[in-house]
């Protein structure tokens, strides 16, 4: 007999292949992480975020115990046909009109002082940018220690001597905006000068030095070259604060508490809605406007963004 036929038979070599396991594919396993999430966004923002649009069509307040009263359009007339709701957002506007203007300027200033680099360049960049870590209500507190007349710093530093002739900055109505203004705008010019920097040291030094050897004045280079170079992040820093200057709640509060013709829609928004009756219906129309305002004025400022870059 033959070796083939007396031998054991050869055992068969098979893949290994572990009974019963599944294996995720890549499409599986993403959703597996990011499933959840997206469910807790949803339940968290989408569903409030719907529910404060019907309540804004509704007569309702969240402490009576009763019911919302379906009333349409009227918390919306009632907002739009308001002087006083008007006369908030005129001081919203003025106040985002000066904050954004005055930390565009300061902030653009500053990088372009610290662009080139010098010795304790690192450390001034990193004490500039200070103030934007600290919490509003913080710096609210601590800016109305140094606006108050008879020990702050602040009248002592313009020129003020005297306690009894300085001027009371939060205790006057016509410097009591011009207060929370400056304060913004030491808060937050160094947000703008960071997103500034990051466009200036983009910008090839070979343009400078082709306009040098074309013997191009200082002015010309900053108009043709700077400019147009750092104007896209600059008209994103002037975005993003124009955005939260429309939100500006924090720093009203705690300097002035909306008094003296500083009360923003902000401010007027958390009156309704959480002092006197507890107007959640009217609340709930007037953040909506607030809503529709800030995407029309940031649709504004992303086209013309767009046409810089088309530029």
């Amino acid at each position: 007999m033959s070796q083939a036929t007396t031998g054991a038979a050869a055992p068969q070599v098979t893949p290994y292949r572990a009974a019963g396991r599944r294996h995720l594919s890549d499409r599986q396993i993403l959703l597996l992480f990011i499933l959840p999430t997206m469910i807790l966004l949803i339940c968290m923002n989408l569903i409030p975020l719907i529910y404060s649009l019907f309540l804004s069509f509704t007569e309702y307040s969240v402490i009576s115990g009763t019911p919302p009263a379906w009333v349409g359009l009227d918390n919306y007339t009632q907002i739009l046909t308001s002087a006083d709701f008007w006369a908030n957002f005129a001081t919203t506007g003025r106040f985002a009109i000066l904050s954004v203007v005055l930390e565009t300027a300061v902030g653009f200033g500053l990088a372009l002082l610290l662009r080139y680099k010098f010795r304790g360049s690192g450390i001034i960049t990193t004490l500039i940018l200070v103030p934007m870590m600290l919490s509003p209500i913080v710096v609210a507190t601590f800016w109305k220690l140094i606006f108050n007349p008879s020990y702050g710093i602040f009248n002592y530093l313009i020129g003020f001597t005297n306690p009894n002739t300085a001027p009371e900055w939060l205790g006057r109505s016509d410097l009591a905006m011009w207060a929370i203004v400056i304060v913004d705008t030491w808060m937050w010019s160094p947000f703008v000068m960071l997103l500034c920097l990051a466009g200036l040291s983009a910008i090839p030094d070979y343009l400078y030095e082709a306009a040098s050897i074309d013997r191009a004045s200082a002015w010309f280079q900053f108009r043709r070259i700077t400019l147009p170079q750092v104007m896209p992040l600059l008209l994103i820093a002037v975005l993003f604060r124009t955005i939260e200057a429309f939100k500006q709640f924090d720093l009203v509060m705690g300097l002035t508490g909306g008094g003296l013709g500083t009360e923003t829609v902000s401010v007027r928004l958390y009156r309704l809605a959480f002092q006197g009756q507890f107007d959640t219906g009217m609340s709930s129309a007037l953040a909506y406007i607030i809503l529709v305002v800030i995407i029309a004025i940031s649709n504004l400022l992303i086209r013309a963004l767009n046409r810089v870059r088309e530029g």
